[in-house]
């Protein structure tokens, strides 16, 4: 939606100011975000959409009102190109599953950290799709839960029982434990303390992992893995 490719424009809707106040401090830290306005209610979102145009809309799931996820079908039915990504306090997969069919292009739990934040601001604003990694990792539980009770077809979602195998051909070792601990849910900074390297580095090694299974983002990546047996779901 903006012009300027090198700006991120972002509108916050959440009920609790306190909390908006925390999410504007750490964005305005990263060079090219620009909150350009904030609400409280549900009821405000296409009013600030249509009037700042933003790129992309943080929306807390729990508003009295009209609460996020009404909020977000609505905005999205009238901007359907807008990205929002959900702020929520809940884990549950089914809370995640309905959020997404609204059209929503993130989910974000409150608990994250400041990298976090700003990883999936900037993933959902260049078009890509972000869920927290302890959500992926209770979405695909449950994938395999309903697989193993035999509720759903495996050949309708593309699952298999295969042999686990480390995916040697395309990735490092390395990348292999990266994409292994992405799966279990583990967030970059997480990931750079179980592997004692820096945070830095588990972002360079993210990003060639999706680049060399040529997908967008880290939950593709692990989907196409547990299909491919690359990795075990613990």
């Amino acid at each position: 939606m903006n012009s300027n490719q090198n700006e991120t424009r972002i509108v916050i809707i959440d009920d609790h100011q306190l909390f908006r106040e925390g999410v504007k401090r750490i964005l305005a830290m990263e060079p090219g975000f620009d909150v350009v306005a904030e609400g409280s209610d549900g009821e405000e979102a296409v009013k600030l959409v249509e009037e700042h145009n933003p790129d992309v809309v943080l929306m807390d799931i729990n508003m009295p009102g009209v609460n996020g996820v009404e909020a977000t079908r609505n905005l999205i039915n009238v901007f359907p190109d807008v990205k929002v990504l959900i702020l929520s306090i809940h884990d549950d997969e089914t809370y995640v599953t309905h959020v997404l069919r609204t059209g929503a292009a993130g989910y974000l739990l409150k608990e994250m950290d400041a990298s976090a934040l700003i990883e999936a601001v900037k993933v959902v604003g260049s078009g890509g799709a972000y869920i927290h990694p302890k959500v992926t990792h209770n979405l695909i539980r449950e994938y395999r839960r309903l697989i193993n009770e035999d509720q759903v077809d495996e050949s309708e979602v593309g699952f298999r029982e295969v042999e686990y195998r480390k995916p040697l051909h395309i990735l490092t070792r390395r990348e292999c434990e990266v994409l292994q601990l992405m799966t279990d849910g583990y967030s970059n900074r997480m990931i750079g303390e179980a592997l004692y390297i820096s945070e830095k580095t588990v972002k360079n090694h993210v990003s060639n992992i999706l680049q060399k299974m040529n997908v967008n983002d880290r939950t593709q990546a692990v989907v196409e893995s547990i299909k491919n047996g690359w990795v075990k779901v613990r």
